[in-house]
């Protein structure tokens, strides 16, 4: 029953229920808190060594775009002529030059001054790159050749990058490496997120930007806290974006893709009466594309031709047909907003066989398309590499301060050597068990779906009850 004061009005608070959701919201994550700073902690000081090599890679990498049009200058550009000869003859040049290689691809110059690329499979490279061809478009001259490794064309210096970055050039055993980097960047980025909006502070605008006069470990965690703030989501994309394409995670993720209708279409490039399985694809060695094609051949240029016509030209790759196949002629074009359409043509009589167009894929394909591109770099050229770069500058920042912080916490001041203090144990008994077991339950989820992460969980949790148990045992009283 309601009693109204005259002077203060109704004293029934109406706003009552919304106040105890806040309130026990507010308690949930006083109880959270213990444990999600415990993680954090965790996972700060054991996978940090990872994220500073993935960072310090893909700082490398991103600049290696541009170091790669100086360093490569000479077969990559060329002086601008009155006018291109067909690329018919360009690609005779490179034959020529490469009478042991198998012409695969051709990546017509897209711009004045640029070289013409063709690609052949060749015993002169390891297995699953390219030799790239340059030739001048306005002479047919060939002015130099290099390995060329996947549909982006990374040169010898990005791919030698790249490799690092992805392996540390130790194969399939150096892919742990990075998956088990990208497993955790989240929940790190994430955990961070949570403990640092969840502070309490005088100003909001700490929040956002370093506090002025701060000094020791609350001026390096101001820091730490600010920039985490503004790098949390690139870090969220990066991690997702590299974990489509690791080992184990991947798979889970491509075989969640095809059930919900998300997989990147191919266009159809299959002969009448050939046998299927000729769809697009690069054609690198075995598959027998280029010259091993037996039949009537419109040739490349007028395959170019009638694919122009159907809307697909500008920068653009060309594969060769094989036996069975015909050309595929697809725009490479990435930079916003992309041009990715393809089409596929019958070299006996140039009719278009198939389109795809970009538009028609997928939402899930193109997001997808989208989010592998900014990981490496293309989507918006110069931009995405300077974007990666200080996000990677943020990264490794991000991990000192991090470890500064860590050794500013020692027991004693006067103690030389030594490390920081963890946060106490048995953080989790505190949170509700209505909060503890969805937790829980989402926890094994994402741990089966991720499976590094997952594996690697439950070694620190093994670690950390191996230690709690030791530490008990040397106090001779139960542990916190």
């Amino acid at each position: 029953m309601a009693i109204d004061d005259p002077v203060r009005g109704n004293t029934d608070t109406p706003d009552a229920p919304e106040a105890q959701a806040a309130a026990e919201t507010r308690s949930t994550w006083s109880a959270l808190r213990p444990l999600v700073l415990r993680i954090h902690f965790y996972a700060g000081v054991l996978v940090a060594p990872l994220l500073l090599v993935a960072a310090t890679s893909g700082l490398l990498y991103a600049l290696s775009f541009q170091a790669e049009k100086v360093l490569y200058s000479h077969e990559l550009t060329t002086d601008v002529g009155e006018r291109k000869v067909p690329l018919d003859t360009q690609v005779a040049a490179a034959r020529k030059a490469h009478p042991e290689g198998t012409v695969t691809a051709v990546w017509p110059s897209a711009e004045d001054g640029a070289t013409t690329r063709v690609l052949m499979s060749s015993d002169e490279v390891e297995e699953g790159k390219s030799l790239a061809v340059f030739v001048d478009p306005y002479t047919a001259q060939v002015r130099g050749d290099l390995p060329s490794y996947g549909s982006s064309g990374a040169l010898p210096l990005r791919t030698w990058l790249d490799e690092l970055h992805r392996d540390l050039h130790l194969g399939d055993l150096g892919r742990n490496y990075s998956e088990l980097a990208a497993s955790w960047l989240w929940v790190v980025a994430l955990g961070g997120l949570l403990l640092w909006i969840g502070r309490k502070r005088s100003a909001k605008r700490a929040l956002f930007v370093p506090e002025r006069g701060a000094k020791g470990r609350r001026r390096t965690l101001s820091w730490h806290g600010s920039v985490g703030l503004w790098a949390v989501t690139g870090l969220v994309l990066l991690s997702a974006t590299g974990l489509t394409w690791s080992r184990y995670a991947g798979e889970n993720i491509g075989a969640v893709q095809d059930q919900l209708g998300g997989a990147t279409p191919v266009v159809a490039a299959t002969l009448e009466g050939a046998a299927a399985g000729g769809d697009e694809h690069e054609g690198h060695g075995a598959d027998g594309h280029g010259d091993a094609h037996q039949g009537a051949d419109i040739g490349i240029d007028n395959a170019v031709a009638a694919a122009a016509g159907e809307g697909v030209d500008g920068r653009i790759s060309v594969i060769l047909p094989a036996d069975g196949s015909g050309y595929v002629v697809k725009e490479t074009d990435t930079l916003f907003p992309v041009n990715l359409d393809s089409v596929a043509i019958d070299p006996a009589d140039a009719r278009v066989m198939d389109e795809l167009r970009f538009a028609d894929y997928p939402l899930l394909a193109q997001l997808t398309r989208f989010g592998i591109d900014a990981h490496m770099g293309v989507l918006f050229g110069l931009p995405n590499q300077l974007a990666l770069a200080a996000l990677m500058i943020g990264l490794i920042m991000l991990t000192v301060w991090g470890y500064r912080m860590w050794w500013l916490r020692r027991p004693t001041k006067d103690r030389g050597l030594g490390f920081g203090r963890p946060i106490p144990r048995g953080a989790w008994r505190k949170v509700p068990v209505t909060a503890l077991l969805p937790l829980a339950a989402v926890t094994a989820l994402v741990g089966w779906f991720v499976p590094m992460l997952g594996v690697s969980l439950l070694v620190f949790l093994a670690v950390d009850i191996t230690l709690g148990l030791v530490a008990r045992a040397r106090a001779g009283a139960p542990a916190a």
